[in-house]
């Protein structure tokens, strides 16, 4: 029996994974898709050669290197709900993808390595999802290993990040005494066995002990790991506060499971937890022919949002797919849908992901995020819906903080590496201006990293041998205000303005110093370091 749309959009819990690099998210979401029976085997990242790879890493240098730098989606169902789950990139030269995803999360799960605890690049994302109100469920790894005291590690996820922390699971010791957590609303012994990272067998969860009291659980656990246990566990009950769902969904509270996600430990209470506490797909705000609206998973009008645009996945066909996260109504494949701008789209063949692994949608609901093959008719932050009438508040372009200037070895291909470059931008892996003087194209980028992706995915993907070379320039502003005015300006500044990827002015600087000064002879423009569209 077909489930009604409400109930469909019910099932779903869209949500990503946010960490710092090395605290184990890629291991964490191969075990999440592995506990939730979407793949047999986990991939190894620490192991070498051709088996450091991962189900959610398919481009060639995340493969190389064991890290994620572009997003992925995966799809699966576990306990009669679907998970869809939105893998970030690891990296921190890749944050304005990672921004981009989370746009399209209800929930978030932010990963903190035991021994370490927040570090800069968790603080940076966590503040992403402060922006945007998404509740975090907090998964605190690598329990295996010798840890901080996890009083010390929930006390500065209060002070740093201002949440209140309410442990669901508490731990017994740490590193080599590690043997297992006790869930607190059950008083359940969760036991935990030192599996091998490669075993091939993983249990269906951790076996479950009563803590009554009775030899059971003291034949199996090292006598002073339970004293302790006891103790801390007592400590941890009446000291921090009692979970709140509602405090949860508002983004004031987390809630804590530990756990080793390499040794396959902690991960199925995590998905348990998703499951039980995550919020369906939230509302979301827009504009319906320019009113205020606020759209809601039950609107019958099949709406959403184009967050990620990703080129070339299949080598063997230079394929171009939108990433479309619905906010409302029954998709069905073959629907017509209309971008705000009225491009009308046929969506014959749109796709569910399972990493690299696709399939055709026939069907999509709320929360759910398919994949609309496109040949150049779809951009980051397009809105898609069957009246063409919404459009949503607009996913940011941050200013870059490294710009170089671009160019081929073969003078002849100078189109061709336009064109890449080009098709690149609209991806969102880095911005692209065009200078009013000259020919050169100036590349943006958060980090360098970009710069390595870009020069390997444009020599694989098409067949162009490019350097990326000092700018001019090494800052980047929006300029916005009086038509006349910003005109005149553009003007006088030949040498130092230009475009972006969509026609919109933009300041060059040699340096900070130089466009501060520009700023303050200019107090009728406006000057930013981001850009918001409506689209």
């Amino acid at each position: 029996m077909s489930l009604s749309l409400h109930d469909e959009a019910e099932r779903r819990r869209t949500f990503a994974i946010i960490s710092h690099p090395d605290a184990g998210k890629t291991t964490l979401t191969e075990n999440l898709l592995l506990a939730g029976g979407a793949i047999r085997l986990a991939g190894q990242v620490a192991a070498r050669g051709e088996r450091r790879r991962t189900s959610s890493d398919w481009m060639k240098i995340e493969r190389d290197r064991g890290i994620s730098v572009s997003a992925s989606v995966m799809t699966f169902e576990h306990d009669d709900k679907v998970f869809n789950l939105l893998d970030t990139p690891g990296h921190e030269d890749f944050s304005e993808d990672t921004y981009r995803t989370l746009t399209a999360a209800d929930s978030a799960i932010m990963v903190l390595d035991a021994a370490k605890g927040i570090e800069p690049q968790t603080l940076k994302l966590f503040e992403v999802c402060r922006m945007r109100d998404i509740p975090i469920i907090t998964f605190v790894n690598k329990m295996d290993r010798e840890a901080q005291d996890p009083f010390d590690i929930l006390e500065e996820v209060h002070e740093k990040l201002a949440l209140d922390v309410s442990p669901l699971y508490w731990p017994a010791a740490s590193g080599n005494r590690f043997a297992g957590m006790k869930d607190l609303r059950t008083g359940e012994f969760c036991l935990f066995k030192k599996l091998a990272a490669d075993a091939k067998e993983h249990p269906e969860r951790a076996e479950r002990i009563k803590m009554d009291g009775s030899n059971s659980l003291a034949d199996r656990v090292d006598e002073s790991v339970l004293e302790e246990l006891e103790l801390t566990a007592e400590l941890a009950a009446d000291g921090l506060p009692e979970f709140n769902h509602q405090s949860y969904l508002e983004g004031h509270m987390t809630p804590v499971v530990f756990g080793s996600a390499l040794r396959h430990f902690g991960v199925h209470e995590l998905l348990s937890t998703i499951g039980e506490f995550a919020p369906p797909p939230r509302a979301q705000k827009a504009e319906v022919k320019g009113q205020e609206k606020i759209i809601v998973r039950d609107d019958k009008q099949v709406t959403g949002f184009i967050f990620k645009i990703q080129a070339n996945m299949d080598p063997n066909h230079r394929d171009r797919v939108g990433f479309f996260r619905i906010s409302s109504g029954e998709f069905k494949r073959g629907m017509k849908l209309k971008t705000s701008s009225g491009k009308l789209l046929n969506v014959h063949n749109p796709m569910m992901f399972l990493a690299q692994d696709r399939e055709i949608a026939d069907e999509a609901f709320p929360g759910d995020v398919i994949g609309i093959p496109n040949h150049g008719a779809l951009r980051v932050g397009d809105a898609l819906s069957e009246s063409g009438d919404v459009k949503f508040a607009g996913i940011p372009n941050f200013a870059p903080e490294l710009l170089r200037r671009a160019r081929v070895k073969d003078p002849m291909k100078q189109k061709h590496l336009k064109k890449a470059l080009e098709s690149l931008a609209e991806e969102g892996v880095t911005q692209l201006f065009r200078p009013q003087i000259g020919s050169d194209m100036i590349v943006g980028a958060v980090g360098g990293l970009q710069f390595e992706v870009m020069k390997e995915r444009v020599q694989a993907e098409y067949g162009l041998e490019v350097e990326f070379e000092t700018a001019p320039y090494n800052v980047a502003r929006w300029i916005s205000g009086d038509q006349d005015k910003l005109e005149a300006f553009m003007d006088k500044n030949k040498s130092q303005s230009g475009t972006d990827l969509d026609g919109d002015p933009v300041y060059l600087g040699k340096d900070a110093w130089d466009a501060n000064y520009t700023m303050d002879r200019n107090p009728d423009l406006k000057f930013t370091t981001t850009k918001e569209r409506l689209a």
